[in-house]
């Protein structure tokens, strides 16, 4: 069978399913926890399925070999699904660079973005991945960031914007001013960023910060300093909502199944 040909200026996935996920009290990998007979990890593919792929990277760490299996078995060809280790858990920044390293030099000659998300946000559609698209390739910003606003956004990263209201950075919770505790806009974790931009700004991060890890987030940051727009796209927060424990993982199930139920 002739491989269906690549798409140019197409956008690559990266999908961080390497945690361990301890609070979901279980022996199942996280990323594998099903809501309405789908794992988590699955239905972040499927949100996907709309999307000019170049590829689709999941990059796997604690108990790789089930999850690798799981997805090689249950993902769609037109996900394009390769594989990335992160050996060590260094935060959501380096396992998104072990993403990158993974990708061959003919994948990246046809790729002009890199979409960036966890493996745990089940509820996602891909109206909303494809809003996120529309805005980053229309305004050709450097970055662009899928955020929500919530009542209460304790626990989640403050979208931290200038007088202008560009974004200019993301401060995760345990770091942040009790003025930025007071913004209600908050980082869903998921974002596009320009291909060419996203490497050389991953090498500007560091892991001052209280987990002594690599934030994804700062990248953010780096690219608005060195004078790169970053723009946004505010989701509806029950799409964007991660699983972290059993009752979550119960009310994404009761949110699906209103879904269904509605269609």
């Amino acid at each position: 069978m002739t491989a269906t040909p690549l798409p140019s200026g197409g956008v690559c996935a990266i999908i961080l399913a390497a945690g361990e996920g301890s609070r979901m009290k279980s022996d199942l990998p996280k990323p594998l926890h099903e809501v309405c007979g789908r794992s988590m990890v699955m239905h972040v593919v499927h949100s996907l399925e709309s999307i000019s792929l170049v590829a689709t990277v999941v990059v796997v760490g604690h108990r790789a070999p089930e999850v690798t299996a799981h997805v090689q078995l249950n993902a769609p060809e037109w996900a394009r699904i390769q594989f990335a280790t992160q050996h060590d858990q260094n935060g959501t920044g380096d396992a998104a660079a072990a993403g990158l390293t993974g990708l061959s030099a003919d994948i990246s000659s046809h790729t002009s973005a890199v979409l960036v998300m966890p493996g745990d946000t089940p509820l996602l559609t891909s109206h909303t991945i494809n809003r996120l698209i529309t805005e980053h390739m229309t305004s050709k910003s450097a970055a662009t960031v899928l955020t929500a606003v919530l009542d209460d956004p304790a626990g989640y990263g403050r979208i931290v914007r200038d007088s202008n209201g560009n974004v200019v950075g993301i401060v995760e919770h345990k770091d942040a001013s009790p003025d930025e505790l007071n913004i209600r806009e908050i980082n869903t974790g998921i974002y596009l960023f320009d291909f060419e931009l996203f490497g050389p700004a991953l090498k500007g991060i560091g892991t001052n910060n209280s987990q002594a890890e690599y934030y994804l987030t700062d990248v953010i940051a780096v690219l608005a300093s060195t004078g790169h727009s970053v723009g946004s796209v505010i989701a509806p927060a029950e799409e964007t909502a991660g699983v972290n424990d059993p009752l979550q993982l119960a009310e994404a199930e009761r949110e699906m199944l209103r879904r269904n139920a509605a269609c």
